[in-house]
């Protein structure tokens, strides 16, 4: 409750702006279809999104749906002030990030019972997305809607130039700094540029040391057990070698920019990014392509292999107007037929089980294929995009630790046991 409190007191005039333009805006278009919005945040997928709703219109003309998007921060600010105020659009995309904190003040309809057979989503969606579309409950509060892996991105001209093998599945974290200091030597070139991110950095190589960031239960951090530290004191130390740099680098240019514009070798980068890369960067195709994730050479536990996979869902509000007509939707957007639609468009890896071929085939339409499959041979060791109920309390602090470690101002041993303090502590400042 003191969460929701804090929440109207700082979105109260958001609210005020949105409740004045909701009062203003008709659910009915001017030929008397029932008009529902779609709010999402990347542009790249708006066309993959309207295709969904088009087909779901054909076959209901009664209904209209209209995708509008909006910027990542923008579309959480809002969010949360339509959320306060009950003005939340008819429906809108979930993250893990969020899901709990929305789920459990009752603002997402419960989407458990969505399907007529109980075990539809058992059948038809991983572990995993089904679990990133959970409340703490453990109901359903968001339809599964992608999926996705980190995976390695690197240069070919640079590892050619270096006489360097291209990453393939057997390599590990030695063949990584190896790779790297090559390269360098040879290029002048950043090697592996070591971003100080979690999902796109240093949780992979945590979880594939054997360590974990949250238990099991999801109550305590793991960053006082052996194989997290020892993984995190590694990926630390990383911008330590003259082929990677600091995190002041990484603070005026992503690890992204500086790979296609030549500055460095490899970096970790989500599939879901990779389709409007090799749209953006034409002068690159053919110059770069991914492959699995490093393993750990010597882990404390499991062969080694990981890599972290988050997916986002399908969700609406608990007091939608349209609730029903909406989530008439839903089970469209959750069916063979949706899912294979946001595929075959590109937006995205369907989280329906069995349609990852109709992601991977969009990238046949250029002249040079990279070896997307990659992505999707990893989901075999996946493991869930970290997440709890007080994720917004503790994330942004261990942000703030994690610079301080990496600018020198605390030493790793005692940075790593303030991250799992304000780990530990989070429920008591919620």
């Amino acid at each position: 409750m003191k969460r929701l409190k804090r929440m109207v007191a700082v979105f109260m005039m958001v609210v005020l702006v949105l409740a004045l333009a909701a009062c203003g805006k008709s659910s009915k278009t001017k030929d008397g279809k029932t008009l529902l919005t779609f709010q999402i945040w990347d542009v790249a997928q708006k066309d993959g999104m309207q295709a969904i709703c088009d087909a779901y219109s054909k076959k209901n003309p009664d209904v209209k749906i209209e995708v509008q998007v909006t910027s990542w921060d923008e579309y959480w600010t809002k969010l949360e002030a339509a959320a306060v105020s009950n003005q939340m659009p008819d429906i809108f995309w979930m993250h893990t990030n969020e899901i709990l904190k929305y789920a459990d003040y009752g603002k997402l309809a419960d989407l458990t019972d969505l399907y007529e057979d109980e075990n539809y989503y058992k059948e038809h969606f991983s572990d995993v997305s089904i679990a990133n579309s959970q409340g703490s409950d453990g109901h359903i509060y968001a339809v599964p809607k992608d999926k996705d892996t980190v995976c390695l991105v690197y240069n070919k001209e640079m590892f050619d130039e270096a006489k360097v093998s291209y990453p393939d599945e057997n390599w590990t974290w030695d063949d990584l700094t190896e790779a790297s200091q090559k390269i360098y030597d040879a290029t002048g070139k950043y090697g592996y540029m070591a971003y100080g991110d979690d999902q796109l950095g240093y949780w992979n190589f945590v979880y594939q040391n054997g360590g974990y960031i949250l238990t099991k239960d999801k109550e305590k951090g793991g960053f006082d057990q052996k194989a997290t530290r020892d993984a995190m004191k590694y990926y630390i130390n990383l911008q330590k070698e003259d082929w990677c740099p600091d995190q002041n680098y990484f603070a005026e240019t992503s690890p992204g920019t500086a790979f296609f514009s030549g500055e460095g070798a490899m970096f970790l980068e989500g599939n879901w990014n990779l389709l409007s890369e090799m749209k953006n960067y034409p002068d690159m195709v053919g110059k770069w392509d991914v492959a699995v994730l490093p393993k750990c050479p010597n882990p404390e536990s499991g062969d080694g292999r990981a890599t972290i996979s988050n997916g986002l869902g399908y969700a609406t509000s608990a007091t939608g107007k349209n609730l029903e007509i909406v989530k008439d939707f839903l089970r469209f957007a959750g069916s063979e037929e949706g899912q294979r639609i946001q595929g075959e468009s590109g937006a995205a890896i369907p989280a329906y089980e069995g349609l990852e071929d109709t992601w991977i085939k969009v990238f046949d339409d250029f002249d040079y294929v990279i070896d997307v499959q990659k992505c999707v041979d990893m989901f075999d060791y996946s493991v869930q995009s970290v997440n709890n109920k007080y994720r917004s309390v503790w994330k942004p602090k261990v942000t703030e630790e994690l610079l301080k470690i990496y600018s020198g101002k605390v030493s790793i041993d005692k940075g790593l046991d303030k991250i799992n303090e304000y780990i530990n502590t989070a429920k008591n400042d919620e």
